[in-house]
């Protein structure tokens, strides 16, 4: 005689292992692509600090959200299609970290995925890339510094740190969009008022820094301002130029912060470490729905003003204690 079986209970075995099966399966981390005009060395301290602060809100490389990393290495051409390369991947957002010359191609690219700006680069809503800091409308929105707005201000600060100044080198990447504009039009209206003459140069490459450097040797400049932006003002090529100015005990302000951790004399620019904590709230609110044209563009609340006390001694230089109370962070 056949026996019969209770099925009931084995169904209910069934579905109670599978019920961990599935909740094993895995979910879709949200992916972020990272486009920077340089190479993965330099470019370490920056991408560094954003990973930092997406931290801070709980978002963790590898675990809850993955990276796509392309580099330009200073060749500008390949943005394009590293840019393109990302949009593949449909990546749900991109960081842009190369100012003005990676924001354009990205714009190009895409006009349905997120971009952020990281900080660098010149007035977006001048630059065609937002239509108002309010209400950027289109995919781009972020954190705009005026990076490029800024060299008045560095002109007036080396003029107070030492000043008998006179006469000050300007080195610059014409090709970074901005960098003409500043040192033709802006520095020169700045320097009037300060009571300066600047020397502009041009440093396309690493091959334009000697002859850079051996005629500021003959003509014997006060002091030395390096801008920010464009291959010329590379990382390796920013050492060099630091380099020379201690070598040639020149009194010296950068448009990068990263310069003064290679004895550069003064930086003053955007705060990095808060620039980065709101690049991660961007990241945050897109990952969670909100659109770029609604999220109004950011600019820098806090400054930093940083001397090296150590390349003071070393150029003989002495600061007057009213500018030294005035700088954020003193390096000694």
């Amino acid at each position: 005689m056949m026996r019969k079986i209770n099925v009931l209970p084995l169904c209910a075995m069934l579905f109670a292992l599978c019920v961990p099966v599935q909740a094993q399966q895995p979910t879709k981390i949200p992916r972020i692509g990272y486009l920077s005009s340089t190479d993965p060395a330099a470019d370490a301290p920056r991408a560094g600090g954003y990973r930092a602060a997406l931290r801070e809100l709980g978002y963790i490389e590898g675990q809850n959200i993955a990276i796509e990393y392309r580099y330009a290495e200073g060749k500008l051409d390949r943005l394009p299609d590293l840019t393109a390369d990302l949009v593949r991947l449909k990546v749900d957002l991109i960081l842009v970290a190369g100012g003005d010359t990676a924001i354009l191609p990205a714009k190009n690219a895409t006009k349905t995925i997120p971009l952020i700006l990281t900080g660098s680069g010149s007035d977006p809503v001048k630059a065609g890339f937002i239509e108002s800091l309010a209400r950027p409308g289109g995919n781009v929105t972020g954190i705009t510094s005026f990076s490029t707005d800024l060299g008045g201000k560095r002109l007036e600060i080396i003029k107070e740190a030492v000043p008998k100044v006179a006469r000050i080198a300007v080195l610059y990447d014409p090709t970074a969009t901005g960098g003409a504009r500043e040192v033709i039009e802006d520095l020169p209206v700045a320097a009037r008022a300060l009571k300066l003459t600047i020397q502009p140069w041009e440093v396309r490459s690493a091959g334009d820094l000697e002859k850079v450097f051996a005629t500021l040797t003959k003509e014997r400049a006060d002091a030395l301002y390096a801008r920010s932006g464009g291959p010329g003002m590379r990382p390796a090529n920013e050492k060099r130029i630091v380099d020379f100015a201690l070598k040639r005990r020149l009194p010296s302000v950068y448009g990068n912060r990263r310069a003064l951790d290679v004895v550069g004399f003064m930086y003053y620019g955007a705060d990095v470490a808060d620039t980065n904590r709101r690049i991660a709230y961007y990241v945050d609110k897109i990952l969670k729905g909100a659109k770029p044209a609604d999220l109004p563009v950011e600019q820098p609340t806090k400054f930093e003003f940083v001397i090296n006390q150590k390349t003071a001694k070393q150029i003989g230089v002495t600061i007057p204690p009213d500018v030294l109370a005035r700088a954020t962070k003193i390096i000694r």
